[in-house]
């Protein structure tokens, strides 16, 4: 969860309860959960990250209180001068793990913690009306969303491009019961709302999944999982 967290990734498996969390709600106005040091990575997990490369994650990621072996598919560097991160061409950030060098597995439990209290208030806010409930079943394939909560009580899959339309400081918060499935070729664009200068930021874009995230090869996706 980092400045600009947008993640193009192909064939992108990332299991993990999902750590996604900045929120906001009809009730809560446009007033995020207060995500903590989580706020510095783009993804993290307490189960793992996979990829099948190439891949393009705009941010830092990491897991707890898991070793770092449980992030495949980035052909991870270690630092050698420090051993507290590693870096990846498929990475646009660092790598962090708790088996890494100190101070790196306190700041690894502090995230998660972090993180956690931040799932909880977000799994706890209301849809902001009835229609963004269940839409579509499910199955948003060519769906456009304005700012909101919404909630599934399901797993969501599309097959072809969702848009986001809204302005930079609209805040999305999309949550499900399942699991997140993109296809291949499948896009998420951000349009800017009519007088609106700017779309919506992907920072402000989140994505609540109890399971896991699946991502297509060439998908492109946009928001904090």
């Amino acid at each position: 969860y980092v400045p600009s967290t947008k993640a193009q990734t192909p064939a992108t498996r990332e299991m993990f309860a999902t750590l996604a969390l900045l929120v906001s709600s009809a009730a809560a106005a446009t007033t995020p959960v207060n995500l903590g040091t989580a706020a510095n990575f783009a993804v993290l997990t307490k189960s793992g990250i996979s990829t099948v490369p190439p891949s393009d994650i705009t941010g830092n990621i990491g897991v707890s209180p898991i070793a770092a072996t449980a992030m495949t598919g980035f052909t991870l560097i270690k630092d050698t001068a420090t051993g507290q991160f590693s870096t990846s061409t498929q990475v646009d950030g660092m790598a962090y793990a708790s088996d890494y060098a100190d101070p790196t597995p306190m700041m690894m439990t502090t995230a998660v913690e972090d993180v956690m209290l931040a799932y909880t208030d977000a799994a706890g806010r209301n849809v902001s009306s009835s229609a963004n409930l269940n839409v579509k079943g499910g199955s948003i394939t060519g769906e456009t969303f304005t700012t909101g909560v919404y909630e599934w009580g399901s797993s969501v899959v599309f097959n072809t491009g969702i848009s986001i339309k809204g302005n930079s400081t609209d805040i999305f918060l999309f949550k499900m019961s399942g699991s997140l499935t993109v296809a291949e070729n499948t896009m998420v664009t951000l349009v800017a709302a009519d007088g609106s200068d700017a779309p919506p930021l992907a920072k402000n874009i989140v994505w609540q999944v109890a399971g896991f995230v699946e991502a297509g090869t060439t998908s492109h996706l946009e928001g904090i999982f």
